[in-house]
């Protein structure tokens, strides 16, 4: 029997509505892995094993199976959205164990195009920080079981990178899709807003989560963003060539960028110009404030999700996460910082179609009991090593994750491109061809 899992959800989808294998066969494959290895690597919290073969039979027998993109493909979900018949837990103990009546919108696109969901992944409590442990469980980096998955879709992109699944469901509010993508050599790319619905927590924390695919191949992460955005987003060749602003610098004052990512950031510059791209080093007009006002939308959405959660329950870290947003949630909903920022960077894209920077500031941190660590001491490891990502939430402008290059471990290594309000299209466009020109290892050598 051909092996499925490690495969493409393209190369899924089209074997499956050419009837060269069923979607159980397929789905009872990617469970047997996730039996396999999950132990080690820690990416779900609840594995839906008997709901979704039943599932995967209902998709088998559907009279569309010929239509659609996700025919059968195994798909994993993000613990803060809605899965029908199951708790959505958020990482926390504090919130209610109550199957959802109803499947988020997301989820329920994603089954419409006949994607079976395997499971529930892992997630810091409340979707805060850039590493993912707390009670029900530790996501890991498959490529470096030392090493946390990142955060908040730790457990999302730990699925897609031990092979457990092709593709999965995430979301991004200040790097939470992109920082584990980075971390786990996957293909990523949060929308701008509007782009695919939100409807995360309790108000996206004022627009700026956005939800996204985690993904092995440019082509699986255009793919299922199509399905989740309904709308056709295929990777756009640009018509001539783009102007590609390169930034090596944080717009986090203080914070410096090993060498390992600039010299990824550097090859994909280098990339782009042999594609015919003109490509020059300049650095957007970060402001100084822009810390601030991070953490300022940062704190206060926490300080939004927590309402009504008893805080005894809650870990320590995020106890005063919450605590120290509350002072600021008038201010955050009023989002004039976040107006200046954009105000102040669109010149800049006047000038350059699209930025290229390093993905992260340096590798991961190690994978521990964070969750049991002081508030202070996670702040400062999240921000020292993901301080690319939180600016593109706060103006709300699409932002993809890609491969490029190895750090010196041995595990992959990342570059983040940005572009102005819908250019999703063709920042794929991009990805596409930094893959046809480098392609990378698409999963973890757990075997």
């Amino acid at each position: 029997m051909t092996d499925w899992t490690g495969r493409t959800a393209v190369d899924i989808a089209a074997a499956v509505r050419d009837k060269r294998v069923t979607p159980r066969e397929v789905v009872e494959q990617h469970l047997r892995r996730i039996q396999e290895w999950d132990g080690r690597i820690g990416a779900f919290r609840e594995v839906r094993a008997e709901r979704a073969l039943i599932e995967a039979d209902e998709t088998g027998a559907r009279g569309d199976l010929a239509e659609l993109p996700l025919a059968g493909v195994p798909v994993a979900v993000k613990d803060n959205l809605a899965v029908r018949g199951e708790a959505t837990r958020v990482g926390s103990a504090a919130t209610p164990d109550t199957p959802a009546a109803e499947d988020h919108v997301t989820v329920a696109r994603l089954r419409a195009a006949g994607a079976v969901v395997v499971g529930m992944t892992n997630v810091p409590e409340l979707c805060v920080f850039g590493t993912t442990e707390g009670p029900y469980g530790t996501a890991r980096n498959p490529w470096d079981t030392t090493r946390t998955a990142g955060g908040s879709s730790g457990g999302s992109a730990a699925a897609v990178a031990a092979g457990m699944v092709p593709v999965a469901l995430g979301n991004d509010g200040m790097g939470s899709l992109r920082i584990p993508a980075a971390n786990c050599g996957l293909v990523t790319l949060k929308p701008g807003h509007g782009v695919v619905p939100a409807g995360i927590g309790d108000g996206d924390w004022f627009g700026m989560s956005e939800n996204g695919p985690l993904a092995t191949t440019v082509a699986d992460a255009a793919l299922t963003l199509s399905v989740l955005a309904a709308t056709d987003l295929a990777p756009r060749t640009a018509d001539g060539s783009l102007r590609v602003a390169l930034s090596l610098r944080s717009p986090l004052a203080g914070i410096t960028v090993s060498d390992a990512y600039t010299n990824a950031a550097r090859e994909a510059a280098g990339l782009l110009m042999r594609a015919g791209h003109l490509v020059r080093r300049a650095d957007p007009p970060y402001p100084a404030s822009l810390g601030v006002t991070a953490l300022t939308q940062w704190t206060a959405g926490t300080a939004v999700d927590a309402r009504g959660l008893d805080p005894r329950l809650l870990a320590r870290r995020t106890r005063v996460h919450a605590a120290v947003g509350r002072r600021f949630v008038d201010r955050a909903r009023e989002g004039r910082a976040r107006t200046a920022l954009r105000e102040r960077v669109e010149p800049f894209f006047g000038a350059y179609d699209v930025l290229l920077t390093p993905a992260l500031a340096r590798r991961a941190p190690r994978a521990a009991d964070w969750h049991e660590r002081g508030w202070l001491r996670n702040l400062v490891a999240d921000s020292a090593y993901s301080p690319f990502t939180p600016p593109w939430n706060l103006t709300g402008w699409p932002a993809l994750v890609v491969p490029v290059g190895t750090l010196p471990s041995g595990a992959p290594a990342a570059v983040q491109l940005v572009g102005r309000p819908g250019s999703e299209a063709a920042l794929l466009g991009l990805a596409a061809g930094i893959e046809r020109a480098r392609p990378w290892r698409r999963t973890a050598p757990l075997d």
